[in-house]
């Protein structure tokens, strides 16, 4: 049976690569002092039949950029047991867990790759090797957390909400103080097991999405499928809770059916909360390989405190994902957003969208006949630069070429500022950060 996140640019690559001095065509800007870092599925040995995109072996991508040179580029798998004796490390183990394949950040002096579903998380070196896993000092009781942490842009902390089996009709609600150490846990009530990917997070409160797709974990279950599927008897809902409130302190609103991997970004506005969010029709329905199978918007909801209820509204509707903005505005009224432009199936169509949420206007990007882009991150030409003052970046395979550049766009005009040109091809994955240098 052929799977399509097999193939072409999804497919894996066979090893790891440590590539240095590499080519740049145009300049990168001099403030770029750091690591571009992006991870991904890269399965060792999937079963073509169940396999989920979602459910690969991790591996983190990373690009050191410094004094306007490209300096290395390094690809490594998550050394989970499994993955080691693959490799020829360690003894050859059972697979029992997915190796971290969702988010790299870094937090309080490490660099972290991140996973959902309570399986735990692995912290990395600065070229990318498996120091071990992390559970944030021993503050975080069994070690699972989340793929998307959202970090107070004042305080530094990480807020996130994080699923696992064993939480039964339960999410927990954690904040990592900027000292890398779980500082408050929350156990918040719902009405099944969701899949809540993210949470967001505004100045007086922290949001969930409580959606029609459910932890389900089967007799046939392997760690190639996906446990979850969507159930269209769910009551789809999202929770307002003050910042220091814990769950009885939880507002529920009635939404329409729909799911919400990620969002945009929140904020508050007077009684009212604002959630920008990538809404899909459903998801895990028709298909049960694709991260997506309906359409796929950018809306807008408010939450009307006082008379109780969500407005929603379309700011666009072409199929796109991967939104990110300029993370010094998390929590706060933002004006851009930057989405990628997919498909049904949630694979790259070749351009990256610029949302002017004031203007109700957008933006295209488009890379060329037969490049894909993955998701783009904004990064500010200095502390105290304007919102889109600075550049984008992320990786964008070239089918004619079978390789990957690490590609930067003036995030202004969204016109090409460098391209870097790594010696393989980076398969398309999830979640990236740019990883300044620390002082």
């Amino acid at each position: 049976m052929a799977n399509p996140y097999l193939e072409s640019n999804v497919a894996p690559i066979e090893r790891e690569y440590t590539s240095t001095r590499l080519e740049v065509t145009g300049e990168l800007p001099g403030y770029l002092d750091g690591r571009y870092l992006r991870n991904g599925p890269n399965p060792l040995e999937p079963d073509p039949e169940k396999y989920h995109w979602f459910m690969g072996d991790g591996m983190v991508h990373g690009v050191r950029l410094r004094d306007g040179r490209a300096e290395w580029y390094r690809n490594r798998w998550i050394r989970t047991p499994y993955v080691a004796g693959m490799l020829g490390e360690g003894p050859r183990v059972p697979r029992t867990m997915v190796g971290a394949n969702t988010h790299v950040i870094e937090h309080a002096g490490r660099t972290l790759a991140l996973v959902e579903g309570g399986m735990p998380q692995w912290e990395l070196t600065e070229e990318l090797d498996t120091v071990g896993l992390c559970d944030f000092d021993g503050t975080l009781p069994g070690g699972g957390y989340t793929a998307h942490p959202k970090r107070d842009p004042k305080t530094g902390e990480l807020h996130a909400v994080s699923v696992n089996p064993g939480f039964g009709n339960k999410v927990q609600y954690s904040v990592v103080g900027a000292d890398g150490r779980v500082r408050r846990l929350e156990d918040i009530e719902v009405t099944g097991q969701p899949i809540m990917h993210e949470l967001s997070l505004t100045e007086r409160y922290v949001v969930f999405y409580d959606l029609p797709v459910n932890l389900v974990i089967r007799s046939d279950f392997t760690l190639d499928s996906m446990p979850a599927e969507w159930n269209p008897d769910y009551p789809p809902r999202v929770g307002v809770m003050p910042r220091e409130g814990g769950n009885s302190d939880v507002r529920w609103f009635d939404v329409e059916p729909c799911f919400v991997y990620h969002a945009l970004n929140a904020y508050d506005d007077g009684d009212r909360v604002v959630l920008d969010v990538v809404r899909h029709e459903t998801v895990l329905n028709r298909s049960k390989i694709a991260p997506g199978d309906g359409e796929t918007t950018v809306d807008r909801w408010t939450i009307d405190l006082v008379a109780g209820k969500v407005v929603e509204e379309r700011l666009d509707d072409n199929g796109q994902e991967l939104p990110r903005i300029d993370e010094r505005r998390v929590s706060l009224p933002h004006r851009y957003g930057y989405t990628t432009a997919t498909d049904a199936a949630t694979l790259p169509t070749g351009k990256l969208y610029k949302h002017d949420v004031v203007n109700r206007s957008v933006q295209t990007h488009r890379f060329g006949s037969g490049r894909e882009p993955g998701e783009f991150v904004f990064v500010p030409s200095g502390v105290d630069a304007a919102e889109d003052d600075g550049v984008l970046m992320g990786f964008v395979y070239d089918a004619t070429a079978a390789h990957s550049d690490l590609v930067l766009l003036d995030a202004a005009s969204l016109e090409t500022v460098a391209e870097v040109h790594l010696p393989v091809r980076v398969p398309h994955g999830f979640h990236g950060s740019w990883l300044p240098k620390l002082a």
